[in-house]
């Protein structure tokens, strides 16, 4: 047992470095960019930064691992958490990877940007890895300086934490430094890279696996690495399935696929767009993680993607997900497909991934509208309906919902010269009144109409339904342009938004007094801003 009669950072958090203690280590130590074979890590130090400040830190986080507020606000949690201090404890290190990017073997990636500190088990015995995003370069850095910048760090850290509390399965967020040093970015890569405060994310999850961290093995023909980092994975992971043979090989596949599948799932619930679903990007354990050019939907567009990069071809759009998770799904069971030898255990979990996402949708689907359940008679038409809806007019989507429960569906539709007052109730959601032409009131009339006779058939009443589609629809989504107005302030050294956010966006679901501002529809002046809409 640690002594804790003198509290600090070195007594409370209890490392156990399993991942560089059970696995074969780059021999090179540089951060000198260079193809790493036969490793599944490189030992690096991270870059110590010129005068590091705490911006935020998630307290449920710190809870977790062990760490209470006065040590999150600590000088020294500051120096451990900017990379300029490492912990007796630690042995800091950078995961090589490979990838599928948009569709093409990309080849090694790796963490660019990341510097792992260790993994630490808390109290109860949980498993988290520590890791810093932007204390500088690693070999896997390619043509990057491995640094972060402040507004970049902000969506990370905020985003990271809104998703746990919005239910959405997720890497986390212990805090946010700036460095005090600069760093050059091309934000509209258009030849003019300009100085930008540097900034630090210290991200944690049990485990930040990926799909690519097998790929690489498999493509270099590295087989027996293969079989020892998948036997640790599991060993480490998913202890419940058992000693690593081929049947527990299929088991661990099937889980991958069904995790994959929930994940998307709460996507397509809360409006969540990742943007860049490469298979470097994908968690062996169903979590949402590296949080670049994300977004969640205002106007109801399936169409839409928030990476300027995907613009083109919206490989990534928020309407295609549940499709590119399986595409990444059939990469890695290429990717295993050694440690089992044949094809059928690998399609018999990708059909998994199929009807468990189907199934999944469909009861995610009768939550939000608040049904005892699905019915395939009649849902998939109200369903399909109720999208066309959203999409005829730009509509946002989180706005429809709450106001849909807010909705007294008896008595709305009950007499026909009410229906101009259902545009009144859901014109908070509208973003084009000139859109609200008379075809739509019809529509929308029929759809309500549709509705209300759906709810009679369960016999639920308003009050009960109310409260059953505000607990699965969100109040309060991490929007692009509040977190830009967010980084403003914060580039100017006024982080109280950000901690603003962080408190909001823990209660997402629950209204909250003199925070209304925070859960209105996008506004005109964003559309096009820059940060406020697509990001690279």
């Amino acid at each position: 047992m640690k002594s804790h009669d003198k509290m600090n950072l070195e007594n409370a958090l209890n490392f156990d470095n399993k991942y560089t203690r059970e696995l074969p280590a780059d021999p090179e130590t540089s951060h000198e960019t260079r193809q790493v074979t036969n490793s599944c890590y490189s030992r690096v130090q991270p870059v110590k930064a010129g005068a590091p400040e705490l911006v935020a830190f998630s307290r449920e986080m710190a809870e977790e691992v062990g760490l209470s507020s006065e040590l999150c606000e600590s000088e020294e949690f500051v120096e451990v958490f900017s990379g300029n201090k490492v912990l007796s404890g630690m042995d800091p290190y950078a995961t090589c990877y490979g990838g599928h990017q948009f569709g093409s073997w990309a080849g090694q990636l790796g963490d660019g940007r990341v510097i792992n500190l260790g993994e630490i088990v808390n109290k109860e015995g949980r498993r988290w890895v520590l890791q810093l995003k932007g204390a500088g370069p690693t070999p896997y850095s390619r043509r990057g300086d491995g640094f972060a910048v402040l507004r970049s760090s902000i969506r990370e850290f905020l985003c990271s934490e809104a998703m746990y509390h919005l239910g959405i399965p997720t890497t986390r967020a212990l805090s946010l430094v700036t460095t005090g040093d600069q760093v050059i970015r091309d934000m509209f890569y258009d030849g003019n890279p300009q100085p930008e405060p540097g900034a630090i994310v210290c991200r944690t999850a049990p485990s930040f696996t990926r799909f690519g961290n097998f790929e690489i093995l498999t493509w270099r023909g590295e087989l027996d690495l293969l079989r020892r980092f998948a036997d640790y994975t599991i060993r480490t992971d998913f202890p419940h399935l058992g000693e690593p043979s081929k049947e527990v090989y299929c088991a661990w596949f099937d889980e991958i696929c069904t995790s994959t599948a929930e994940m998307i799932v709460h996507w397509q619930r809360t409006g969540f767009v990742h943007g860049v679903m490469n298979t470097d990007n994908m968690s062996i354990l169903g979590l949402t993680i590296d949080f670049g050019p994300y977004g969640w939907l205002e106007d109801y567009d399936p169409g839409w993607t928030p990476n300027t990069t995907d613009a083109q071809g919206r490989r990534y759009r928020f309407g295609n997900q549940a499709e590119i998770a399986q595409w990444n799904l059939i990469q890695l069971a290429n990717a295993i497909h050694p440690l089992i030898g044949e094809v059928q255990p690998l399609e018999d979990s990708i059909q998994t991934y199929v009807n468990h996402h189907r199934d999944t949708w469909q009861r995610m689907m009768a939550d939000k509208l608040g049904l005892a359940g699905f019915n395939k008679e009649s849902d998939n038409k109200l369903i399909t309906d109720m999208q066309d809806l959203l999409q005829y007019v730009e509509t946002d989507m989180t706005i429809f919902f709450r106001r849909l429960a807010a909705l007294d569906v008896q008595s709305t539709v009950a007499r026909s010269s009410s229906v101009h007052n259902l545009i009144e109730h859901f014109s908070d959601a509208y973003y084009l009144s000139e859109q609200l032409n008379d075809e739509y009131i019809v529509m929308l009339d029929t759809w309500i109409t549709h509705y209300k006779a759906r709810l009679n058939h369960d016999k639920t009443p308003d009050d009960l339904r109310r409260v059953k589609m505000n607990k699965v629809n969100p109040e309060y989504i991490f929007r692009n342009y509040i977190a830009q107005l967010a980084i403003d302030k914060a580039e100017k050294g006024d982080y109280s938004m950000v901690n603003e956010l962080l408190e909001v966006l823990r209660k997402p679901y629950d209204e909250q007094t003199g925070k209304e501002e925070l859960s209105k529809r996008r506004p005109e002046w964003a559309r096009h801003r820059a940060g406020c809409a697509m990001l690279s």
